[in-house]
């Protein structure tokens, strides 16, 4: 899927500095978690066959049951999901 200039230009727009962009808490990081925590959610309701909030998981026995933070390593660094 290609990248869309006007999207690049909005995360980018504010950002002054390469920390801004590079650093510990910089955009490329946040962005990474972001798509990382986005990607989870995903595989959750895959797994489950409904997505989050839906009833059709009340009292099916397979259930969200809530979430936990996890840090997973990176090439950015950790990141907090």
């Amino acid at each position: 899927m290609p990248l869309d200039d006007q999207l690049i230009d909005q995360l980018l727009e504010g950002c002054t500095t390469p920390e801004e962009i590079l650093g510990e808490s910089g955009l490329l990081k946040r962005l990474t978690q972001k798509i990382a925590e986005r990607a989870l959610e995903a595989e959750m309701d895959h797994h489950l066959g409904y997505p989050k909030h839906d009833p059709i998981g009340n009292n099916s026995g397979n259930s969200r049951n809530g979430n936990s933070s996890k840090t997973v390593r990176s090439e950015h660094g950790d990141l907090d999901l």
